[in-house]
């Protein structure tokens, strides 16, 4: 009866794995390869998409043109961006707080590191690149997709329209809506541009396809 029982659980929990990566594979596949909006022109040289690593010779990004763009957008900005006052510890784990992440539907809550080290990256989400949390511009966050409470393993869930909130201590608690979801490449650094039109926006980016694409989210502050 015992042997019976145990036979059954093992089967049912295998049936809930398989179950469970099969829905991954079709969620993952309605992701397109291809941004919504029509690419653009990068002004970035190649980057390395590979999360937490960047060869400084090999991989780029033209910095002074990027502070540019966005100290241009801060004059463009015209709309008024609802903000919640929080109060964030400067550090966690002996890390910098950069901001912090909530995105409702997949019940995520973590903080949001300011260094993109392997060893940070264990630990929480980091700042890719861009200009300080909920300011004018692309505020790229990067992370594993690990099935870890605080990493980003559910973000094939998140659709057009959901609402993502990152808070800082200088700007408070701002709402987001995601507007384009899909696929890159390592070498597509069109999710890092910076030329907004004087909007807030943050972008996610995970891994894909065993790493090699990359899953980006893009959301705009409402």
């Amino acid at each position: 009866m015992i042997k019976k029982i145990l036979k059954i659980l093992i089967i049912f929990i295998i049936s809930i794995i398989i179950g469970n990566t099969a829905y991954g594979i079709y969620k993952e596949a309605k992701i397109s390869d291809t941004p919504g909006n029509k690419a653009k022109k990068s002004e970035l040289s190649i980057v390395d998409f590979l999360i937490g690593k960047t060869n400084k010779d090999e991989a780029r990004v033209n910095i002074n043109d990027t502070n540019n763009l966005i100290e241009n957008n801060k004059d463009k900005q015209k709309v008024e961006i609802s903000k919640e006052k929080v109060n964030l510890p400067e550090t966690y784990k002996g890390y910098i707080v950069s901001a912090k992440l909530y995105i409702p539907k997949v019940d995520l809550e973590t903080y949001v590191l300011d260094e993109k080290s392997d060893e940070a990256m264990w630990i929480c989400p980091t700042k890719y690149y861009g200009p300080e949390p909920n300011e004018v511009g692309n505020y790229c966050i990067a992370a594993h997709n690990y099935d870890k409470e605080n990493m980003f393993n559910h973000l094939i869930e998140l659709e057009i329209g959901d609402t993502i909130y990152l808070a800082d201590n200088k700007n408070g608690k701002v709402e987001y809506k995601v507007y384009d979801i899909y696929k890159a490449v390592p070498t597509n650094t069109e999710a890092l541009l910076q030329n907004t039109n004087g909007k807030t926006e943050i972008t996610l980016i995970t891994c894909s396809d065993y790493s090699s694409k990359r899953i980006i989210v893009k959301a705009k502050a409402v």
